[in-house]
């Protein structure tokens, strides 16, 4: 097979993951199921991917190291990873795969036998970090033609909290602006690799674990890889490395807050950092006071090309206890404002839709509008409010989901919560709520309703609470609204409900 080589081959970002995989080939790169995969296996396959006679490279990602190694190969070669989620469903990866019409797909052998037609498509079957792919090439008269961009990196899939998930462009500039910084600061490559090991377990189909894993590699530092996030496995991996920093997504936070892990289990850590949701301000504290670790929340998107806000340990020591529940500050290339419907710029602590410059798109990036509704007060601290394309009209009155969420999850035997709104002939919208409760923990949605009464506005209580045995998730970790709001649609106003449903309090 011909190496393409496109332009970005040469990128700073391509020339440093060449640079670290070859600065100690025998060292220990990714441990996964209690295996370690030396940094020289998965530059060996890093490269043989790179030797791809595509610039444009589908992956079926997973959280595994081959799958690392395949992205990395991708990069090396300066093409464009289009990310593809096997987890989605057979029936929509396959008709995504299909729309997508790719030369090559790279994936375990199961997942290409069970996603692409034989002789569809040129497949590349990954069999381990020690092995050479196997290729099965197709007719090349069945081979479509590609829509490439030179210099995007990442197709990457965006979370589908509120919709089906769409792919954004993630540029090498934008990537490496997150993992090295702006051009200016980006240093010389480690001649040594850290000392400390990381913990990964972000989906490598989500920028999250794109991020991080990128991050982990650019720095030279060893990680563990995790096929998702499970208490247990991840606690072991913190009492074996004790990592001084770790990523929780807040469905992952609040597992930990409410286990009967102890200060002693974690007492490695000296901050944990949080995104991709929203986090309460109650859930951070109750956290620090259980565990003694401030919790660093964020801001980012996809479209950003990730983080543009977020606490620093110093301003966690400086001014939590009065900016508590904001997402921090913008990040120093980042510009952020909020504005009117009618894109007037707001005064600080007025609230409107927020508007970001963010610094991974350059100098001279145009201000991109959000659907977050948010206010910056005086000292740039960032709050988001909720989401514009969220709120549900009952009746005039305005909800803002999040609102009623945070409410919810107070509750001592909530775990997690999503609520959406259900269309009302009479009143609009309404909101409907489904419940996750805490192992071990006991409540009926009526008595859910109860709590809110006191707690919420009348027109701000949901209509219909669901208790079920798990929220239907994103990748991220966010609660998929549209799985959400398909249950509530589906569902009449007597006791049916999805599979797991515990229980149903109808107003």
């Amino acid at each position: 097979m011909a190496t393409p080589l496109g332009d970005a081959a040469d990128h700073p970002l391509a020339r440093r993951i060449s640079a670290v995989l070859d600065l100690d080939p025998d060292a220990p790169a990714i441990e996964f199921d209690g295996q370690w995969h030396t940094w020289g296996e998965i530059g060996h396959l890093a490269r043989s991917i790179a030797t791809l006679s595509s610039t444009r490279v589908g992956i079926l990602l997973r959280n595994r190291p081959v799958h690392v190694a395949a992205f990395l190969g991708v990069l090396l070669a300066g093409g464009s990873v289009v990310a593809i989620n096997p987890a989605r469903g057979d029936d929509r990866t396959r008709a995504d795969i299909a729309a997508l019409r790719l030369a090559v797909v790279v994936g375990e052998q199961g997942d290409l036998d069970t996603f692409i037609a034989p002789g569809s498509t040129t497949t590349v079957a990954l069999a381990g970090t020690g092995a050479e792919p196997r290729v099965t090439p197709a007719p090349r008269s069945q081979r479509e033609a590609e829509a490439y961009r030179p210099g995007v990196a990442v197709h990457m899939l965006t979370s589908g909290t509120t919709g089906p998930p769409k792919r954004i462009d993630l540029t090498y500039d934008m990537l490496a602006h997150s993992v090295l910084g702006p051009p200016n600061s980006r240093g010389t490559v480690p001649n040594a690799r850290p000392r400390g090991v990381a913990i990964v377990n972000a989906p490598l189909v989500h920028i999250g674990g794109v991020f991080r894993v990128l991050q982990c590699v650019t720095a030279a530092r060893s990680f563990v890889l995790l096929p998702r996030f499970e208490l247990g496995s991840w606690t072991d991996a913190v009492r074996k490395y004790r990592p001084r920093t770790v990523s929780l997504v807040p469905a992952a936070l609040r597992t930990v807050l409410h286990s009967d892990l102890s200060r002693d289990d974690l007492s490695s850590i000296r901050a944990v950092t949080s995104g991709t949701a929203p986090l309460s301000a109650e859930d951070a504290d109750a956290f620090t006071d259980k565990f003694g670790i401030p919790v660093l929340t964020s801001y980012a998107a996809t479209e950003f090309g990730g983080g543009v806000a977020g606490w620093t340990l110093a301003d966690h020591r400086e001014f939590w206890t009065a900016k508590r529940g904001s997402v921090g500050r913008a990040d120093p290339t980042a510009s952020l404002r909020v504005v009117d419907d009618d894109g007037r710029p707001l005064a600080a602590d007025q609230p409107g839709l927020l508007e970001v410059r963010p610094g991974q798109l350059g100098p001279d990036a145009d201000w991109i509008r959000t659907t977050d509704i948010a206010r910056i007060d005086s000292d740039g601290f960032v709050w988001i409010l909720g989401r514009a394309d969220q709120a549900i009209i009952r009746g005039g009155f305005k909800i803002l989901p999040d609102d009623v969420r945070s409410v919810l999850e107070s509750h001592p035997a909530v775990a997690g919560a999503a609520v959406v709104g259900r269309n009302d002939e009479r009143l609009g919208a309404t909101p409907v709520a489904m419940i996750e409760l805490r192992p071990a923990h006991e409540t009926t949605p009526e008595a859910l309703g109860d709590y809110l009464r006191s707690r919420l506005a009348g027109y701000e209580i949901p209509t219909e609470i669901t208790i079920v045995d798990a929220i239907p998730r994103t990748p991220s970790g966010k609660a998929d609204l549209t799985a959400v709001q398909a249950h509530f649609g589906a569902a009449d106003r007597q006791h049916r409900g999805a599979t797991g449903t515990r229980g149903e309090y109808v107003r």
